[in-house]
């Protein structure tokens, strides 16, 4: 069995513990809960017809006051970064975090989940521009919503998938070189 790190990372309230909860255990609560630190949860699965184990990194919400702690990205096989739809300023601390994540990381697999998507209709404010930039800059873009669920399942697997698929690449270059 493979076992695979990975982080979530974005502002504070943005709904980060909630789709881990969602995606680990399938529930969603109403209360905030802040995280202090870094929360650690695991989950299996199957992807490309192989079993993994995903340590998933739940840390801290971030703001402009606080940087990135790098230590917690040590050994990551790929990252989430996850915006509040409802909040636009937390789109752009996000993207702040990704080029902190990539300094320390390299090019490792990420996605940006754009959270509360169940609240597009009356709440939403992230322009489909922004969403734009960032695909054309080569982020897959996924559309969660961890109070119904929509996008969790999906972005957990695709993350998984690029994962396994950098890991290949990443192999055979090593065996070409050598």
């Amino acid at each position: 069995m493979v076992q695979k790190k990975i982080c979530l990372l974005g502002a504070f309230a943005v709904g980060k513990t909630s789709l881990v909860m969602r995606y680990v255990n399938s529930i969603f609560g109403e209360k905030y809960h802040t995280t202090v630190g870094v929360k650690i949860d695991k989950k299996q699965l199957v992807a490309d017809g192989e079993e993994i184990t995903l340590m998933i990194w739940d840390l801290a919400g971030q703001d402009d006051l606080t940087r990135l702690r790098t230590s917690y990205l040590r050994g990551v096989s790929g990252y989430v970064i996850v915006a509040d739809g409802t909040r636009p300023f937390s789109l752009n601390t996000a993207i702040n975090m990704h080029k902190e994540a990539r300094e320390y990381t390299g090019d490792v697999p990420f996605i940006v989940a754009i959270n509360k998507a169940d609240l597009r209709e009356e709440q939403w404010q992230v322009e489909e521009e922004q969403l734009k930039a960032l695909e054309d800059d080569g982020a897959t873009i996924i559309l969660t919503s961890a109070k119904t669920g929509d996008g969790v399942e999906e972005m957990f697997q695709k993350l998984t998938q690029n994962m396994l698929a950098f890991d290949s690449e990443n192999t055979s270059s090593d065996t070409e070189r050598k």
